[in-house]
């Protein structure tokens, strides 16, 4: 009997999406505003708290595309991006024709690193060219170096656009990530802690830029009783469908939270025993990370076997695990990309995995992982 997929982070229903996206049927809200999507604003908004404004939109990458247009980001600009991330932090910074600068990791996070950054912004200065805005990431849920990283971009005024698709529930000091930064982004995708089915969010503390985010997402339409555009505009807005979904997984979020934690417990207890195997985690204690996806290391003097063919063994027993991303100045689109770094961001993707994290695995699934793995180190 062939075994059933355990997927890496597969969507989890709470048990309300049904109802409200019954309401928008039963009112006839189908079209992209309605009571759905400003309660999933409301709701999103009392969750992270610090008197934030939030727009829902239909992707984080749409997200992210407004805030660089927020930030006056135009063609022949440069933006600051951490290296070691999804593809979707770096491509508005094309769509708009900016140039991206690469920014490598330390080792604590994974994230962007400060001394690398700091190095980026004086080189790019003295070549005449001030970076416009900064992408920092929350990479897998786990914080980035908040003070370090914002006191370098207050130094050199360059704004901090936030990209927290994976950390929603994360904080730092107590405060949530998505209120750092002039701009944060969230993302409510399939595979994401909550979702929406496909869907985003665009966050900040002043209501203007809110609502200049919302004119710029619904095809820029100036006030006037035909359609009448003085700006290109983007269709850009979330359902009121999809963000029913989202208020029904508002109500089991911090639930689904717990849930991964335990899953990055789970996997401490399975390598505990095996020196040369780090399983990301809080380096601090003001650290608080979702845990998204719980992350291993392998330390290549110590273990005598690589992530692809641990990776390749869990495909065996039909469980999904995948390398870490890919750095983005590795990547052929953007090999011509400014980087700077001394390659802990290309080290993590060589030696780095994901394993499977959702919050909706069973018990039995559970047991598979822990039996798949073991059988591999036994192997070996």
């Amino acid at each position: 009997m062939s075994l059933s997929k355990i997927w890496l982070s597969s969507p989890h229903m709470g048990g309300n999406e049904q109802k409200y996206i019954a309401q928008a049927f039963e009112q006839n809200w189908i079209a992209p505003l309605g009571p759905n999507v400003t309660g999933f604003e409301d709701d999103l908004k009392k969750y992270l708290g610090e008197d934030v404004e939030v727009a829902a939109l239909s992707s984080g990458t749409a997200a992210l595309h407004l805030a660089l247009i927020l930030c006056g980001v135009q063609r022949g600009d440069e933006v600051l991006c951490q290296s070691l991330t999804f593809a979707a932090s770096a491509n508005p910074i094309a769509y708009l024709g900016a140039t991206p600068v690469f920014i490598d990791s330390e080792e604590d996070t994974f994230n962007i690193s400060p001394d690398f950054l700091e190095d980026a912004i004086k080189d790019r200065i003295q070549k005449g060219q001030k970076p416009k805005a900064l992408i920092a990431v929350h990479l897998y849920g786990m914080p980035y170096k908040v003070e370090d990283i914002h006191a370098i971009a207050r130094k050199y005024d360059i704004p901090v656009i936030e990209d927290s698709a994976e950390a929603l529930g994360s904080t730092y000091n107590g405060q949530k990530c998505g209120t750092f930064g002039e701009f944060a982004v969230l993302s409510f995708n399939g595979n994401k802690i909550i979702t929406t089915s496909g869907g985003g969010a665009l966050v900040s503390k002043d209501p203007k830029m809110k609502e200049k985010a919302i004119f710029l997402a619904t095809q820029a339409r100036d006030a006037a009783p035909h359609y009448q555009h003085s700006q290109i505009g983007y269709n850009y807005r979330l359902s009121n469908i999809s963000a029913g979904i989202g208020r029904g997984q508002m109500e089991v979020l911090d639930a689904h939270i717990l849930k991964r934690r335990e899953m990055n417990l789970f996997y401490k207890e399975i390598f505990a025993s095996l020196d040369g195997v780090k399983v990301l985690n809080e380096p601090e204690k003001s650290y608080f990370c979702n845990h998204w996806l719980t992350v291993i290391k392998l330390d290549k003097e110590k273990i005598p076997f690589s992530t692809e063919e641990l990776r390749l063994h869990l495909e065996n027993w039909n469980i999904e695990s995948r390398p870490l991303w890919k750095p983005m100045h590795m990547q052929p689109v953007f090999k011509e990309a400014p980087f700077y770094g001394n390659g802990v961001a290309e080290e993590a993707f060589l030696t780095g995995l994901c394993l499977p994290s959702g919050s909706n695995l069973t018990n039995e699934e559970k047991e598979r992982i822990k039996e798949a793995v073991d059988n591999f180190l036994q192997e070996k």
